[in-house]
């Protein structure tokens, strides 16, 4: 009787050590998805800052240039805000395919990333 208390014992004692492994492993594997997917938005948004302010600048001399082809510096600055405002129709109507399915696609893929 007591062999049979003892094997139960043990067994108990390999179910608990195992749940917990499991528990750790699992918390791990969270994390490092995580740090994944913040560390690639991150690098991406740092990128991104860098292509805005590229495309600010070349804004500013797109319209300048516009507006003393046309006579008028404002011309200049209307044409061009123009097209951003039919680009931002464009991607107001498009928002779903162009811009949250390949966000969701990226993330749903860095997490689910296998090794």
């Amino acid at each position: 009787m007591s062999d049979k208390a003892t094997t139960i014992e043990l067994l108990f004692d390999k179910i608990e050590d195992y749940t917990k492994t499991t528990l750790e492993l699992t918390k791990l594997s969270t994390v490092e998805k995580s740090a994944d997917v913040l560390s690639s938005l991150i690098s991406r948004i740092t990128v991104s800052i860098f292509v805005v302010m590229f495309v600010l600048l070349l804004n500013f001399g797109l319209s300048f240039w516009i507006g003393e082809l046309l006579g008028s510096t404002y011309y200049g600055f209307f044409i061009v805000s123009a097209f951003y405002l039919i680009v931002s129709i464009l991607m107001y109507a498009n928002k779903d395919p162009w811009i949250k399915m390949p966000v969701s696609n990226f993330i749903i893929a860095k997490i689910l990333k296998k090794k």
